[in-house]
């Protein structure tokens, strides 16, 4: 028998005074069950991080990735249903990159833990020629300290403002400094 996701409830509040973007946001995220909570949390940020300021070129969805190898973690298509921005949690391959990049405007990549200066060292020279890729690194101690806030309901205040990131809940709160590890000049 087939074990089953989990599903979370989360409400946003998110308030982004970097890219003017302002709203509460309901969602509902399925927990695989290979997949921990510190990665699903990483998932909620990401879209905190990269919701567009308005649906005019689609809305950022959450996509089945780790169940389809096909789809990324977060996507927003168009209604033409072109990919516009195809966003990654983890250490995906540089193959997998290249893909996303061939089949998108833009790709973003979070990665987290402390294998990410590992797994960065082995692709930094690979990817150079992948123009519309963003990689951003969390460090491992705000990934896990977001982790932590993983309720079946949840309720998340997101302030984004000159690139620190805090994320709130009725507990606790937890500062967020995405590094970026690349970031081409003309994307």
């Amino acid at each position: 028998m087939a074990l089953k996701s989990t599903i979370y409830k989360a409400t946003i509040q998110l308030a982004d005074m970097d890219r003017h973007v302002y709203g509460e946001y309901p969602l509902t995220l399925a927990l695989h069950p290979s997949e921990t909570e510190e990665r699903l949390m990483v998932r909620v940020l990401a879209f905190a991080l990269q919701l567009p300021a308005d649906d005019q070129r689609g809305m950022l969805q959450f996509a089945r990735g780790l169940s389809d190898t096909d789809e990324p973690d977060l996507w927003q298509k168009d209604l033409t249903e072109q990919i516009v921005h195809w966003i990654e949690v983890g250490h995906p391959d540089e193959r997998r990159m290249a893909k996303a990049c061939a089949r998108s405007e833009r790709v973003t990549i979070y990665a987290y833990a402390a294998s990410t200066p590992v797994w960065w060292a082995g692709l930094e020279t690979k990817i150079t020629r992948l123009r519309n890729l963003q990689v951003w690194q969390l460090a491992a101690d705000e990934s896990q300290a977001l982790a932590a806030m993983a309720q079946r309901s949840m309720q998340l205040q997101v302030q984004i403002q000159d690139g620190h990131v805090w994320v709130r809940d009725e507990k606790s709160a937890v500062e967020v400094l995405p590094k970026p590890l690349w970031r081409p000049e003309n994307p």
